[in-house]
């Protein structure tokens, strides 16, 4: 169907509209590490985590090949160069970082969270709104373990 005048232009305004709020949503309170944890994911498909109690999230863990000191600069470097992404915020063992689609411009939340003790590394990637990913989030997951696996930072 093809739109004109005043239609396409309201079709335009409110398509712009949502594509906004959508793109400019709010990070949630639930990021960060509670009780030595990531938060776990939520009921919709569009979230992935290493330490999953549901099989449809769970991704494997990144078991350190290295002293947790040496890899964890490499994480870093590894989590900002993944495409789209910006670090917000970072520490001695955790990372906040926002990675944006390319064709819709959502923005998902990437958690990884250095664990030393156990000589791995916790990983969360989830959409901050919407339903479904299309496997976005398990996507940058698995990019970010292919990285770290080809610098020897993961087995």
């Amino acid at each position: 169907m093809k739109r004109t005048g005043a239609g396409a232009l309201s079709w335009t305004l409110c398509t712009a509209l949502c594509l906004g709020v959508s793109c400019a949503s709010a990070p949630p309170e639930s990021l960060g590490v509670r009780d030595g944890r990531l938060a776990p994911c939520p009921s919709s498909p569009n979230c992935v985590f290493t330490d999953s109690a549901d099989e449809s999230h769970r991704t494997p863990a990144f078991r350190l090949r290295m002293p947790a000191a040496e890899a964890w600069p490499l994480v870093q470097a590894a989590v900002a160069a993944l495409p789209g992404t910006v670090i917000v915020s970072a520490s001695d063992d955790y990372i906040h970082a926002e990675s944006t689609t390319p064709l819709m411009r959502y923005v998902d939340d990437l958690e990884v969270q250095l664990q030393p003790e156990q000589e791995r590394i916790a990983v969360r990637s989830a959409s901050r709104v919407g339903w479904s990913d299309m496997g976005t989030n398990r996507e940058r997951v698995w990019e970010l373990r292919h990285e770290l696996a080809a610098k020897g930072v993961i087995r």
